[in-house]
């Protein structure tokens, strides 16, 4: 799928992942979309006592914000893409397998 086909809305999410990886220097960025269109962006958190991927993060801000599903997700990464976790933790809430882009953008993986 090239990004002239890809959704507006789905490219939006590459977009806010994106920016939330460079902004931070963060190793991923992520963002998805519940049910009602809003959008949750994080990046990957890397401390001493707590290590969570991007997607773990982006979806734990939309559970706790009252999200009960998720219309799309998107991690940008230099790496192969989201780990068998992070993919359960996005089908938990019944969304669909993660839009994977690399740092400039390009979808790698739909």
């Amino acid at each position: 799928m090239s990004d002239a086909t890809l959704d507006p809305e789905d490219n939006k999410i590459i977009v806010l992942a994106r920016s939330a990886r460079a902004r931070n220097g963060a190793a991923e960025g992520a963002a998805v979309r519940d049910e009602t269109g809003r959008t949750y962006v994080a990046t990957n958190v890397a401390l001493p006592s707590l290590t969570l991927s991007a997607l773990q993060v982006a979806v734990a801000m939309a559970v706790s914000s009252g999200a009960e599903s998720l219309e799309a997700a998107a991690l940008v990464t230099e790496g192969d893409g989201p780990t068998p976790a992070d993919a359960q933790a996005v089908r938990d809430l019944g969304g669909r397998t993660p839009l994977v882009a690399g740092p400039d953008g390009t979808l790698r993986q739909s």
